[in-house]
């Protein structure tokens, strides 16, 4: 007789030594990739080379397709949708996941140099929901691309390597800090002081500090200061994925969400043998401001890929992406909420995650009154409990904090608004959006798993 008490139990509790050694080498291939890919356009390199070499190829390279066939397609270096074909009709469904890899950050404002208290700086405008105090007094690096009106496009990456210098942004001191103590928490750090130190060596001809950073970026890179215009440099944490406890059990990061969820995803489309029912995934960009512009999930980008699976599987008729979509079904791979044992009065332990206990699923998401959420029916959360029951992945059910405490979203919404079953599944974490996040790799193994069987699912739904 099944359990009649749901009974939550430590994942780490089930497996050998075999499986333990399977889910930590999984984990130090992650901890390899989050080390490369601190920003979306890093992360979209690696991806597309990883497909690349699984034997995907540019769908716009293909004039047809055929089951078997493994495309994708880059999105202007910032996200990518990637399909393996299946034998039934695309009309008839697919089996979508979807993460995103984009992270809270820092961007560089368009004009960032400037000088003051003879020090030089950048400015900078924070991306996505960050705790302004967190991003001070630690160690920062730059990303990202500068571009020449001629189209040359020059790559920076400052403050990784051990022997490049980093940068940081400063603090007050506490003994002068009587006014900063006084200010709520999230007023202590404004925006507009979240600028970074670059040099304090001023320039021996007129005594200017800029002067001599440009010059500086002039001979190394060949840039001057007009064409920070046409530049995305990202400032990122310069420490390292490590792993975390005396037990190793778990990594602590930079931007794990949502790479955590876009690297298991990745290694679940590459590792799907051809199916009846087509598998696509998506690493999408933008979603913690809102999924806007033409490389987030709001974008037409999307439905262009589906057209072109449509074209070349020549089943692009009226009404055929329509049909896709109504009748497909996804996994919006977004991280949840990990209870923290320093602030577990957030959360209501009856319904929220731990970490080292599976991959997590959230039913709705939003906020308060669900607002903003995609509600998933129960006849879909069934769907989603056989596969994960039936091929023994251990999941927990949660959401994201108490009622009245606040919320989030993810690319959910977005996807059921086309008309498919959707609901959140990914990997619980603590410390969300700050500079160092922590994940279990017992739950980052999970994830892979229940990516993979979800791919690999074929059953139908009865409404």
């Amino acid at each position: 007789m099944k359990d009649i008490i749901n009974k939550k139990e430590c994942g780490w509790k089930s497996i050998d030594e075999s499986k333990k050694n399977e889910i930590f080498a999984f984990a130090d291939s992650y901890i390899k990739f989050l080390n490369s890919s601190k920003t979306e356009r890093e992360a979209n390199r690696n991806i597309i080379k990883t497909l690349n070499e699984n034997g995907f190829q540019d769908i716009n390279e293909m004039t047809s397709l055929k089951a078997g066939d493994k495309v994708y397609l880059n999105n202007r270096g910032k996200s990518v949708f990637a399909a393996v074909i299946g034998h039934q009709k695309l009309t008839d469904g697919v089996n979508i996941i979807g993460a995103h890899i984009d992270s809270p950050r820092l961007d560089l404002k368009p004009n960032p140099v400037y000088e003051d208290a003879h020090l030089a700086l950048f400015k900078t405008h924070y991306y996505g929901g960050i705790k302004k105090y967190q991003w001070t007094t630690i160690p920062l690096a730059i990303h990202g691309v500068v571009v020449k009106p001629d189209k040359e496009k020059i790559e920076v990456n400052i403050g990784e390597d051990d022997n490049d210098p980093i940068f940081t942004i400063t603090d007050i001191l506490p003994h002068l800090a009587q006014k900063q103590y006084e200010k709520k928490i999230g007023e202590a750090i404004n925006g507009e002081s979240l600028n970074l130190i670059i040099g304090s060596i001023p320039d021996k001809e007129n005594d200017s500090v800029k002067e001599n950073i440009l010059k500086l970026l002039n001979q190394k890179y060949g840039i001057v200061e007009v064409d920070f215009y046409s530049s995305e440099l990202e400032i990122v944490p310069a420490f390292k994925a490590r792993d975390l406890g005396f037990d190793r059990s778990m990594i602590a990061s930079y931007g794990q969400d949502d790479r955590v969820c876009a690297y298991s995803l990745l290694e679940s489309i590459i590792s799907v043998h051809t199916m009846d029912i087509t598998s696509i995934a998506i690493f999408s960009d933008k979603e913690e401001i809102g999924s806007y512009g033409n490389t987030g999930m709001y974008s037409e980008m999307f439905d262009q890929f589906m057209n072109q699976l449509l074209d070349k599987t020549d089943e692009n008729i009226v009404g055929a992406l329509n049909k896709v979509y109504c009748h497909s079904k996804m996994l919006s791979a977004d991280v949840g909420c990990g209870v923290d044992p320093n602030y577990q009065d957030v959360s209501e332990l009856n319904n929220s995650s731990y970490i080292g206990y599976g991959v997590e699923i959230n039913k709705y998401t939003g906020s308060r009154g669900k607002s903003g959420a995609s509600d998933a029916n129960a006849e879909f959360v069934a769907y989603v409990r056989n596969i994960f029951e039936k091929n023994s992945i251990i999941y927990q059910v949660s959401e994201l904090g108490k009622v009245d405490i606040g919320g989030g979203g993810t690319i959910a919404y977005i996807l059921a608004n086309k008309g498919m079953d959707v609901i959140d599944c990914g990997v619980p974490v603590i410390s969300m959006h700050s500079p160092y996040e922590v994940t279990s790799k017992y739950d980052i193994y999970s994830a892979y798993l229940a990516y993979k069987a979800f791919f690999e699912s074929n059953e139908k739904i009865t409404y």
